[in-house]
């Protein structure tokens, strides 16, 4: 199909349904890269490899970050505050591990920051799933250069997630339509 010239979106008109195609300005803004100059993929790839040397020690801050928040909560309990930062700390590991090289932390990252983010009371969020989980995050990077790592993680995350959606099915049984989104699956990767 040649390139339109124009930026409005076509339509393509069929007898049940019309396809609507957006036009793609983004592709003019992109150049490729030509062999023998500045290629910024590239750079940003030998960049990216540079940095990785790095990568273990960062996690390991992520983790102390994490560790220094359950304290907190241990210390002065629950409330927004205590329970925003390990939630951000918790995030942050979970958007992290995969560019970090730990991408079978992610599962737990997430099924704590589903704990947080869908309780309703903070203060009602045990703190031993919440040990469960900080301790198995940090279990899992320790143990990373393991070769069965990636089993027991997965293994880890599937106990964390069950139980985790036991309680939030317990906490929010007043509130059927807020649990039905909770627990809806997931939309397939491009849906």
């Amino acid at each position: 199909m040649p390139p339109r010239k124009d930026d409005s979106p076509s339509v393509a008109t069929y007898a049940d349904h019309e396809v609507i195609t957006p036009s793609h300005p983004l592709r003019r803004a992109v150049g490729r890269a030509i062999p023998g100059e500045d290629d910024p993929i590239a750079r940003a790839e030998a960049a990216l490899s540079q940095l990785s040397s790095e990568f273990t020690n960062w996690m390991e801050a992520e983790c102390e970050r994490l560790e220094a928040a359950r304290k907190d909560i241990k210390r002065l309990g629950f409330s927004q505050k205590t329970g925003d930062t390990l939630f951000r700390a918790a995030h942050d590991i979970k958007g992290e591990v995969a560019t970090f090289g730990y991408p079978e932390v992610a599962g737990v990252a997430e099924s704590l920051c589903r704990l947080l983010e869908h309780t309703p009371d903070f203060k009602k969020v045990p703190v031993t799933l919440v040990d469960q989980h900080v301790d198995a995050i940090r279990a899992i990077i320790r143990e990373h250069a393991r070769p069965d790592v990636r089993n027991i993680a997965a293994a880890l995350t599937r106990k964390l997630r069950d139980v985790t959606d036991d309680f939030l099915k317990q906490e929010n049984k007043h509130r059927p339509d807020y649990l039905e989104s909770i627990f809806a699956p997931p939309l397939a990767p491009g849906a």
